[in-house]
């Protein structure tokens, strides 16, 4: 059976891991193991980490418009390989091809941004500061730099952390999910062929093991993670413990608060998509809806209803099926037992995904749409993040009740509110308590040159992923304040003991 090898300096046979322990990858459709990935041991990330060390001064030394053309040369690569990519994401992760497709191509928008690395990394300069005066900074890379990426985004996320850390002159260490891995090493594949130095970008699959060596290594100066949130926060608080700098993305609940004149055939239409689409393991997602009043309510369970019952569930490759399986048969297993808990706690089952089975793939991991009525916010299904194909409505009053219940979850990652009343959406803006706002927009993660990113237990750190905010979280910040003698003359001399101005 094929095993996924780590990615070092350069090959995936660049050096015999010390690790032995292997973990099986499945095809979600079947239930099949399919390949098994190899784990990293303590000793493979410190050479992973002495590699990247060794080469990021040369990389760095590189002037930034040569980083962008490597960049832009792996764009180019992406592109010419995407349908082979997203066969390859869908058949691990179980999301259609098509949805991978999207995955890839939302992580290519910020390979692009980066391209521009040139402009973005360029400092400021003041001529003129004090008598005879100039003060200029520039960007410096950090070192080496590390990714913790999830099973959900194989493709999009890797990308996200990658580019803006090797276009501002990092080395960068990828830690992917154990449970989708090939994608990454082909990723790295093309990274060389695009040019990129040996040993600048490396690829490490493991487990806690690896995840623990990476953030108590002292040469690994960031590192970006995303994953659930109590995951995130001990990555935060264990990473900048060792001193490093941390953006750790966790677990989102988004609402999707409907108002009475919202246009309803576009407002379900874009719930279906955002509750179901990759079978609801999205961290922007929509998995609970707010209509505002009874009236609102009901119309909107009716049209819900009957759109679930259109909807195709089918194996990653059917390019008809809506969504496909979960990815594992353990996270199968968490998504049924959500929904046991919300029967369990007097929420309303109004469409029931449970006993969903596919002919001819009775073992793999799917799980049928699933509706609620009537979840109250007590709920332990509502607090928690189910990710999975999982729907939960919460009745609303009135528009202030639906903003209070979005703003008082624990998580505050993605929101949306379907309305016509501009009004009521610049209220909504201005007040809901939540880091990233769509208005008639289900999913609004934002596009390459914004930055994406939540609050509260949804992220921790002070800096979002991609656009200008990842530009400085790959960087640090010199300020040189010089000052020269005029030709043939000479410095005033004389001693200042008081501090400094520009008087």
């Amino acid at each position: 059976m094929t095993i996924v090898e780590h990615y070092f300096a350069g090959s995936a046979r660049a050096r015999t891991p010390d690790g032995d322990r292997l973990s099986p990858v499945y095809n979600p459709s079947t239930g099949e193991v399919a390949r098994q990935v190899r784990l990293a041991s303590v000793g493979d990330v410190a050479a992973a980490v002495a590699a990247a060390k060794e080469a990021q001064p040369a990389w760095a030394a590189m002037n930034p418009q040569r980083r962008a053309r490597v960049l832009f040369k792996f764009k180019d690569l992406i592109e010419q390989h995407i349908d082979s990519l997203a066969e390859l994401l869908s058949s691990e992760h179980g999301k259609t091809v098509p949805d991978a497709r999207g995955d890839i191509q939302r992580g290519l928008d910020v390979v692009e941004f980066c391209c521009a690395v040139p402009h973005l990394q360029k400092g400021e300069y003041t001529h003129g500061a004090g008598p005879g005066i100039d003060v200029y900074s520039l960007r410096a890379p950090l070192g080496v730099c590390v990714g913790i990426t999830p099973f959900n985004f194989p493709a999009m996320i890797p990308l996200w952390m990658l580019a803006p850390a090797l276009a501002t002159g990092n080395a960068f260490i990828l830690k992917p999910s154990e449970r989708d891995p090939s994608v990454p090493v082909r990723l790295a594949e093309l990274l060389a062929e695009a040019g990129l130095p040996d040993g600048v970008f490396q690829v490490v699959h493991g487990d806690k093991v690896s995840v623990d060596a990476l953030l108590d290594h002292p040469d690994v100066k960031a590192v970006s993670f995303v994953g659930s949130s109590d995951i995130a926060q001990a990555v935060y608080a264990r990473g900048t413990a060792n001193g490093k700098r941390i953006q750790a993305m966790g677990g989102a609940k988004n609402h999707g608060i409907v108002l009475p004149d919202a246009d309803f055939d576009q407002a379900v239409e874009d719930i279906l998509g955002a509750a179901y689409g990759s079978a609801g393991e999205r961290c922007m997602a929509l998995p609970v809806v707010v209509p505002v009043g009874e009236a609102t309510a009901e119309e909107l369970r009716r049209r819900l209803v009957a759109g679930i019952a259109k909807l195709r569930v089918g194996v990653s490759n059917d390019r008809d099926a809506d969504f496909g399986p979960v990815v594992s048969a353990q996270h199968k297993a968490k998504i049924l037992s959500y929904i046991d808990a919300g029967v369990e706690e007097g929420a309303e089952l109004v469409v029931d995904g449970r006993n969903f089975t596919l002919q001819g793939h009775e073992n793999g991991f799917f799980v049928g749409p699933t509706l609620f009525d009537r979840v109250k916010p007590k709920m332990r299904s509502y607090q928690d993040e189910i990710f999975g194909p999982v729907l939960q409505i919460v009745r609303a009053a009135a528009l202030d009740e639906a903003i209070a219940l979005a703003s008082q979850h624990q998580y505050g990652n993605g929101v949306a509110l379907f309305t016509r009343d501009g009004g009521a959406a610049r209220r909504f803006v201005e007040t809901v308590e939540v880091g990233m706002v769509g208005i008639n927009v289900p999913i609004p993660v934002p596009v390459a040159y914004h930055s994406f990113g939540g609050w509260k237990r949804s992220a921790f750190g002070d800096h979002n992923q991609y656009g200008t905010e990842s530009i400085r979280f790959f960087t640090k910040t010199k300020v040189v304040t010089q000052r020269w003698p005029d030709a043939g003359g000479a410095v005033a001399s004389g001693s200042a003991f008081v501090i400094p101005t520009m008087a």
